[in-house]
């Protein structure tokens, strides 16, 4: 079998359409649809089938592309054993990061990278739901992405996830607000306060949401921002409350306090594809990550991580 039409057949498991392949690649559908046929004659086996007017995988096409995962990762670890033949790691590493984790992790990390200049990251901000994560891992290298505490892990039959560290989300509020000068806010206590939140389906909103389920109250969102510097603004303007990162927000202001009784936080993790670190480059990259968020937390306190320490470093 051909290595790039299995590719071309994950792909097609993962994107729903050969367009969405086609774009995603720099193909044209047509020659897309010509490697998937040449893949069927290949194995013997009908690996297609029309889907309105589209196609969808059969059974044998969903069981051969779950199979290419091993195959790839194998690709990948043949890869990684040439490079271990180099004196130092060296190539292109690219990653895809949600915008505040860039905003939080990248200065430091293009810093300690520029130790290796034979290593050149490729960097890009997406904004991604965890369910779009896995599919970013075929485009990326390594994928740092953010997930609710309470929200289901990513599939590490497909993919291998390295967790960085657990970020408290805390409340923010103007300086003038009547709860500003408490230490930790009771949920109860925001009750008909206007709130400021992300877009549906990103974890902010998640944990804002499962709060929510947890404690009977049900917040007011009032706007829907992805950017935290423009809520950062609109909460020291009076228009809203917010749930903020703690370590992401640098703002004098705000004034960030816990919340009470309840635990609030984002879990970063770097996804990848399985085999993918083998790569000296990527476990370099990966290596500076992980240096960078321990950096960045500066707290050893048990509220903010699982045990004694923020950081996990699996």
């Amino acid at each position: 079998m051909d290595v790039r039409r299995l590719r071309l057949l994950r792909e097609l498991a993962d994107r729903g359409t050969v367009t969405a392949v086609a774009q995603a690649l720099s193909y044209t559908p047509s020659s897309v649809s010509q490697q998937i046929r040449a893949l069927q004659a290949e194995v013997g086996v009908r690996l297609t089938e029309p889907a309105g007017r589209g196609l969808r995988l059969t059974d044998a096409g969903r069981a051969l592309a779950t199979r290419a995962d091993e195959v790839l990762a194998a690709l990948d670890r043949a890869e990684a054993e040439l490079d271990t033949y180099r004196s130092t790691p060296r190539g292109v590493v690219r990653v895809a990061m949600f915008p505040s984790g860039a905003f939080l992790l990248l200065p430091g990390l293009l810093r300690r990278l520029a130790e290796h200049p034979k290593v050149r990251l490729e960097a890009r901000d997406i904004d991604m739901t965890p369910s779009e994560v896995t599919r970013l891992t075929a485009d990326f290298d390594l994928v740092v992405t953010h997930r609710d505490d309470q929200a289901e892990p990513h599939d590490g039959e497909r993919v291998a996830v390295t967790p960085l560290l657990r970020e408290p989300l805390d409340v923010a509020m103007p300086p003038g607000h009547p709860l500003a000068g408490r230490e930790r806010v009771e949920l109860t206590e925001l009750v008909g306060e206007p709130w400021l939140s992300v877009d549906i389906g990103f974890p902010v909103d998640d944990v804002l949401r499962s709060l929510a389920v947890r404690t009977g109250v049900r917040p007011t969102v009032v706007q829907r921002i992805n950017d935290f510097r423009v809520t950062e603004a609109l909460v020291a303007a009076g228009h809203g409350i917010a749930l903020l990162p703690r370590y992401t927000i640098d703002s004098a202001q705000l004034v960030m306090r816990p919340l009470a009784g309840v635990r609030a936080g984002r879990n970063i993790e770097v996804v990848s594809r399985k085999g993918a670190t083998e790569r000296p480059a990527v476990q370099l990259v990966l290596d500076a990550l992980i240096a960078e968020a321990r950096s960045r937390t500066g707290d050893s306190s048990s509220e903010n991580c699982p045990g004694k320490t923020d950081m996990i470093t699996g």
